[in-house]
């Protein structure tokens, strides 16, 4: 049940728009290999004067926070911040205007499907991969 929200610092059209949160979802589903039902992405455009980031970083400053169950491996997390860089980079966002925060949280800490504990439903997926 991974979340991303991706901040940006300036308007791009509904297209690009469209493309960067696809980017990440397609990272997302290939790295932690989730089904795509079960990704939520939202994208917030700041004005430039609510989102200060690194001065040297402009406009295309990108910061993508996701929210996941604990358990995946330090090289799957290489691989979804390889991967979010890489399709970002096909968005035109240049690799070193990304920032990516991972957060997670025990399975007990999620309530889905009408208010159940993670940890007492059976996933789809694996989360210690």
């Amino acid at each position: 049940m991974p979340t991303a929200a991706i901040e940006i610092r300036r308007k791009y059209s509904r297209e690009e728009e469209t493309a960067l949160i696809d980017a990440v979802q397609a990272a997302m589903i290939a790295a932690l290999k989730v089904p795509h039902c079960t990704t939520m992405i939202r994208l917030f455009v700041h004005e430039p004067h609510r989102f200060v980031g690194p001065p040297d970083k402009g406009d295309q400053y990108t910061l993508v926070s996701i929210d996941c169950f604990i358990g995946r491996s330090v090289e799957t997390k290489r691989a979804l911040y390889q991967a979010i860089v890489q399709n970002l980079g096909l968005c035109g966002v240049p690799a070193d205007h990304i920032k990516v925060v991972m957060r997670e949280a025990p399975r007990e800490n999620w309530a889905i499907r009408g208010g159940i504990p993670a940890s007492d439903v059976a996933l789809e997926y694996d989360v210690n991969i």
